[in-house]
C-alpha cells in the first residue's frame, strides 16, 4: 500500500524492494547498479514492478489520505511515488534556455507615461503573453502578509489542513493536490488552497482562520489592479477601456495558492504541467523561490523573480475574446529543488456572466480578420477545462472555427 510504502518505518529490506518497484527503469537501473542483486533477482524485480502496481489504486490511497505532498516530505521519503514520475518527454527539456537570470520577460513599470505603459503592455502581450509589473501600488507589506499567509496554512499540521482537503468546490475552500489527480498522466508536486473569490465569496468564517483576513485583502487589492490592467490591455485593442469590465471579467475570481515543498528527485516531476490559464487573466505573486517557465518561440524562458513584482499573463479567453490579438502561452514549474517551498498566488479573472455567449468582440473582427473563435458560454469553457488534464493549448485549439 502507498501509506505503508511512503510514510511508515518499516524493516529497511521491505522498504528497498518497495522503493524499486515506485521507480522508472532509468532510476531502477542506477539502484540496481548501486545494490548489485543477482541477475535473476533484478528481472523478477522489474517483471513484479509493473505487475503489481496499481496506479488508480495508489491514488486514491494518496488522495483519501489527505496528507498532501507536504505530508509526504514531512514523513521523510528520499523518492517520489511512482504516479509523481513524468515520462521523459516531458521532463526531458525541464533546465530554461535563459539558466543565468536574465529577465528576458518584459518587466514594466505602471508609473510611467500612460500611452507608452499601454503600448509596452499591448507588446507584451501579444508576443510574450505574459510580462511582470512593479511600481503597481501595492505595498511590500500586503505581499509579504499574502505569501506568509498562505505558506503558514500550508504548513499547520496534516489534521488541521486535512478539514478543507476535498476535490468538490462548493463550499468556496478547496485544499488538494492537484485538481486533475484523477485525470493527468502523471501527479505534479504541489498542493493548492483553492478560494472563489467573486462573484460570491465564501463565508467568512469558512476560510482557514491563519489566512482567511489576508486573502480577503488580497482579493480587495486584486480588484484594483486587475480593473487597472483590463483598461490598459483594452486601450491597446483600440477598444473603450471598460470594455472587459463591461464583460464582468473582473466578477468572476478564483485564487490557486500554490504550494511547492522540496522534491527529493525535481528531475524525476514537475510543480505544475505545461499549459495554459483558461480564463481572462491571471496576476501571480510569487516569493523569491523560482521556478516557473514560460514558453517563447519554441524556448523555456525562466521567469525570475523580482522583489517586489507582479506576475501577469494573458488567459485563452482573452486570446479568443482579442481574435488572436493577444496570446495566452504555454507555461509551467518546475519540481522545487530547494529546501525552501516555493509559495505563489495566483487570481484568475473570469466573467462573472457564465450563461451569455463569448467569443471574438465585434469590434476586432473584419473581412481582413475574421473571428477566429466559435462563440460559447463561460460555463460550456470551464466544463471541458475540469474534464481533462493540464495539456498546452488543447482547449482553445478545442474552439477553433475549424472544429
Amino acid at each position: 500500500m502507498l501509506l505503508i510504502s511512503y510514510l511508515t518505518n518499516v524493516d529497511m529490506s521491505i522498504r528497498l524492494a518497495s522503493n524499486f518497484f515506485t521507480l522508472s527503469p532509468h532510476i531502477r537501473t542506477r539502484c540496481k547498479k548501486k545494490t548489485q542483486p543477482t541477475t535473476a533477482v533484478t528481472l523478477m524485480m522489474a517483471a513484479n514492478a509493473d505487475f503489481h502496481y496499481d496506479r488508480a489504486k495508489e491514488v486514491k490511497q494518496f488522495d483519501e489520505s489527505k496528507i498532501g505532498v507536504k505530508g509526504l516530505v514531512d514523513s521523510g521519503i528520499t523518492t517520489i511515488p511512482r504516479f509523481f514520475i513524468h515520462p521523459t518527454e516531458t521532463i526531458s527539456d525541464l533546465k530554461s534556455s535563459n539558466p543565468f537570470g536574465s529577465h528576458s520577460i518584459p518587466v514594466i513599470s505602471l508609473s510611467g507615461d500612460r500611452s507608452s505603459v499601454v503600448d509596452q503592455i499591448r507588446r507584451a502581450s501579444a508576443e510574450f503573453g505574459f510580462f511582470q509589473i512593479i511600481n503597481h501600488g501595492i505595498s511590500t507589506d500586503v505581499l509579504d502578509r499574502a505569501v506568509a499567509a498562505i505558506r503558514a496554512f500550508n504548513e499547520q499540521p496534516t489534521e488541521v489542513k486535512a478539514q478543507y482537503y476535498r476535490r468538490n468546490t462548493e463550499t468556496g475552500v478547496a485544499f488538494s493536490t492537484n485538481f486533475d489527480l484523477y485525470h493527468s498522466k502523471a501527479a505534479s508536486w504541489r498542493d493548492t488552497l483553492q478560494v472563489r473569490l467573486g462573484p460570491t465569496p465564501p463565508e467568512f468564517d469558512k476560510m482557514p482562520e491563519v489566512c482567511r483576513r489576508e486573502v480577503m485583502e488580497w482579493d480587495r487589492e486584486m480588484v484594483r489592479l486587475g480593473e487597472a490592467v483590463m483598461e490598459m490591455m483594452c486601450e491597446g485593442l483600440g477598444l473603450d477601456a471598460g470594455r472587459l469590465k463591461e464583460l464582468t471579467c473582473l466578477e468572476g475570481r478564483i485564487m490557486a495558492s500554490h504550494y511547492y515543498p522540496y522534491c527529493p528527485q525535481p528531475e524525476l516531476t514537475v510543480g505544475l504541467s505545461s499549459h495554459t490559464d483558461p480564463g481572462v487573466l491571471t496576476v501571480v505573486l510569487q516569493n523569491q523561490v523560482g521556478g516557473l517557465q514560460v514558453k517563447h518561440d519554441g524556448a523555456w524562458l525562466d521567469l525570475n523573480p523580482i522583489p517586489g513584482a507582479l506576475v501577469i499573463n494573458v488567459g485563452d479567453m482573452l486570446q479568443i475574446m482579442s481574435n488572436d490579438e493577444y496570446k495566452s502561452v504555454e507555461h509551467r514549474v518546475a519540481g522545487n529543488p530547494c529546501r525552501e517551498a516555493r509559495v505563489s498566488i495566483a487570481v484568475f479573472f473570469n466573467p462573472g456572466d457564465r450563461d451569455s455567449l463569448f467569443g471574438p468582440l465585434p469590434e476586432l473582427i473584419s473581412a481582413e480578420k475574421p473571428a477566429v473563435y466559435k462563440s460559447f458560454t463561460f460555463s460550456e469553457f470551464m466544463t471541458r477545462f475540469f474534464t481533462k488534464e493540464l495539456d498546452g493549448k488543447s482547449l482553445i485549439n478545442f474552439f477553433k472555427q475549424s472544429n
